[in-house]
C-alpha cells in the first residue's frame, strides 16, 4: 500500500468516526432545560381554613344592611350587641383599594366581589379576632372575620382570606392577627400569581385620564382641597334650571345623598351632549371645581363632549336612564339645625376621621321633601329686567322652625302665572334640593307639581 493511500485511509477512518460519533450524540436524549422559576401550583387557602364554633373569639349571624366597599360592610344586629343595631365591620388582615373616596384602580372591582359573595349567602357569621368586638382606629367601625355560606356550600368560606386570595388586597397587620399565617401565604400567592391589584396591568373598569376619580362624598367633605382640580364622578341629575343641573349620589357609609351643581353654560355642549345632562340619567360627569362667588356655592364647570371620541375619559358620559332625585322626607329640624357625624379621609394623607357637619352644608344641592309647611307670608320678585320677575320667595312655619322656600317663575297648565296669593295662609308640601342665599338654607323649588297644598279638612 503506497504512503499516499495509507494517508488517504486514515483520513477516511477519521471521518467515519467523527460521523458515527456525531450520529450516535443525535440518538442520545438531551437534558430537560432548567429555568430558575417553576410553574406555580395555585392552592385553594379558603378551603383549607374552616369556622371553629367553639373557639374562644367572639360570634355573631348577621344580616347586611348596606355594602359600603371592599372591607367595609354594615351589618344589622340585635340592640344588644351594640346600640342602634348596626355593627360598621371593618375587615380584618386586609386593605382593599378605594372605591367610596378618592377612587383606586381595582376599587370598584373589590367592591364589587365582596357584594357578589354576600348579596346570595345563606348565612353570614362575624368574628372577632378576640373574645369581645374590638373597634378600628376611628372608633366607629369594628374589626371583624366575615364568613358565609350560600346554599350550594358544606363550609363557611372566610371572605376576608378569599379577597386576598384573589389579588383584591393589600395587607393591613395580617400576620398579626389569628389567621395570620394563612393569609401571608394567600397574599403571597396572589403577588406570584400576578392577579389584580398585583398584575401590573390597568384596571378596566378605572378611568385613566387627567381628571381626580373620586365620590360626591369625598368631594363635599374635603371640597376646599379640590379647588381648580378637575374631578370625575358618577352621579344622576335631579334638576334643571336654565343653564345649571343639580346632581346627587347615595354613599353607604353615612346613610345619605350628597350632591353639587353642574354649570354648562359656555361649555360649548351641543346635541348628543347635552341631550346627556337630562333630568333621570345618570352621568358621568368630568369638571373643574370652582367656587361661585356670586351664589356663594361650589360648582362643576368646564364641561366637554367630543362626538368623534365618544369614549374620552375627559368627556361627560351617559351610564343609565330611567333613574330619578331620592327626595329623602327631611324633618324642619334636621334642615335647620341638624348636625351629621361622617367619617372623612384626608385627601393628602389618607387619615380617616369621624367629623361633625352642619347637616344642610353637607347635603348642600340634595333632594328632598318636607311636609306640612305653614305659609305665614312671601315676596316676589318685581324687576323687569330680571328673568326671575316673578319666582316667590315662601316664608314658612314647622314645628316652630323657620323654613325659607324659593321658587322660579311658576305657572298654571294654560299657562298663567302661579302668585304668592295662592299659598299665603296654606299648608303645603315641598319638593326641592337644598339651596343657599345669602348664608341662608333654603329649599329651591322648580316646577309647580313640587308644591301641593293640602286640603283642609272642615
Amino acid at each position: 500500500m503506497s504512503k499516499h493511500f495509507r494517508i488517504l485511509a486514515l483520513l477516511l477512518s477519521f471521518a467515519l468516526a467523527l460521523g458515527c460519533f456525531t450520529a450516535c450524540g443525535a440518538d442520545e436524549k438531551k437534558p430537560a432545560p432548567t429555568t430558575t422559576a417553576q410553574k406555580l401550583e395555585e392552592v385553594d387557602y379558603v378551603a383549607q381554613l374552616k369556622l371553629n364554633k367553639q373557639s374562644f373569639t367572639k360570634k355573631l349571624e348577621v344580616t347586611v344592611k348596606n355594602f359600603v366597599d371592599g372591607d367595609t360592610v354594615h351589618f344589622n344586629v340585635p340592640e344588644s350587641e351594640i346600640p342602634g343595631g348596626v355593627l360598621k365591620a371593618r375587615f380584618l388582615a386586609i386593605n382593599t383599594p378605594e372605591s367610596t373616596g378618592r377612587i383606586e384602580p381595582y376599587g370598584k372591582a373589590a367592591s364589587n366581589f365582596t357584594k357578589e359573595r354576600l348579596k346570595d349567602a345563606q348565612s353570614i357569621i362575624i368574628e372577632s379576632d378576640t373574645a369581645g368586638w374590638n373597634v378600628d382606629s376611628t372608633g366607629d367601625r369594628y374589626l371583624v372575620w366575615v364568613w358565609y355560606k350560600t346554599a350550594d356550600m358544606q363550609e363557611y368560606r372566610n371572605l376576608n382570606l378569599e379577597i386576598l386570595q384573589n389579588g383584591l388586597a393589600i395587607a393591613s397587620n395580617t400576620g398579626s392577627n389569628i389567621y395570620g399565617s394563612i393569609c401571608t401565604s394567600a397574599l403571597d400567592q396572589a403577588r406570584q400569581l400576578k392577579l389584580n391589584v398585583f398584575s401590573g396591568k390597568k384596571d378596566p373598569d378605572f378611568y385613566d385620564g387627567p381628571a381626580v376619580e373620586l365620590t360626591l362624598k369625598e368631594l363635599r367633605t374635603n371640597i376646599e382641597s379640590y379647588r381648580d382640580i378637575q374631578v370625575a364622578f358618577n352621579c344622576v341629575i335631579t334638576s334643571n334650571s336654565r343653564d345649571t343641573v343639580y346632581v346627587e349620589q347615595y354613599d353607604p357609609e353615612s346613610d345619605m345623598y350628597y350632591g353639587i351643581s353642574i354649570y354648562y353654560g359656555n361649555s360649548g355642549l351641543t346635541g348628543e351632549g347635552l341631550q346627556i345632562l337630562t333630568i333621570g340619567n345618570e352621568v358621568r360627569i368630568v369638571g373643574k371645581v370652582q367656587y361661585y362667588e356670586n351664589g356663594g356655592t361650589w360648582q362643576i364647570a368646564g364641561l366637554k363632549y367630543r362626538v368623534m371620541k365618544p369614549t374620552d375619559p375627559e368627556n361627560i358620559q351617559l351610564i343609565a336612564s330611567g333613574k330619578s332625585g331620592a327626595f329623602p322626607v327631611t324633618d324642619a329640624q334636621t334642615f335647620a339645625s341638624g348636625k351629621r357625624d361622617v367619617m372623612v379621609t384626608d385627601p393628602e394623607t389618607g387619615e380617616e376621621k369621624l367629623t361633625s357637619f352642619n347637616y344642610a352644608d353637607l347635603a348642600m344641592h340634595t333632594t328632598l321633601q318636607m311636609q306640612g309647611l305653614k305659609v305665614l307670608d312671601a315676596y316676589t320678585t318685581d324687576n323687569d329686567t330680571s328673568s326671575s320677575n316673578g319666582a316667590m320667595t315662601l316664608y314658612c312655619e314647622k314645628d316652630g322652625v323657620k323654613i325659607t322656600v324659593r321658587t322660579v317663575v311658576l305657572r298654571d297648565s294654560q299657562g298663567n302665572l302661579i302668585t304668592q296669593d295662592a299659598y299665603i295662609g296654606k299648608t303645603i308640601d315641598v319638593k326641592g334640593i337644598i339651596d343657599i342665599f345669602e348664608g341662608e338654607h333654603q329649599i329651591k323649588v322648580f316646577t309647580t307639581q313640587q308644591i301641593q297644598i293640602q286640603e283642609t279638612t272642615t
